[in-house]
């Protein structure tokens, strides 16, 4: 993907679009598409605004659902590749932070 990158042109609004990486792949017949189910959320964070934005909306569900959205601890248990020991361990140096 970065070589398609350094390839693109600035947009009028003088940034890199994501959709001008897809039309890549379209275009070379590589493109795959998935529906994003109920739950899922695209946030746009390609300037100051949005970036806030998305991290006000991420703390928003943390706080209401007392859930992480993206921990990659929880991602790395729920595979498999850590060990319910290993959370303990990586969590006990963060024992006072929320």
């Amino acid at each position: 993907m970065l070589d398609i990158a350094a390839g693109l042109k600035p947009s009028a609004r003088g940034e890199l679009e994501i959709t001008d990486v897809n039309h890549h792949y379209l275009q070379q017949g590589t493109l795959s598409v998935e529906i994003m189910g109920r739950g899922f959320a695209w946030l746009d964070t390609g300037t100051h605004e949005s970036l806030l934005e998305a991290s006000l909306f991420i703390e928003t569900i943390e706080r209401r659902q007392g859930l992480k959205i993206a921990c990659l601890e929880e991602v790395a248990y729920r595979s498999g590749w850590i060990s319910a020991d290993d959370v303990r361990r990586i969590a006990e140096p963060l024992r006072k932070n929320r």
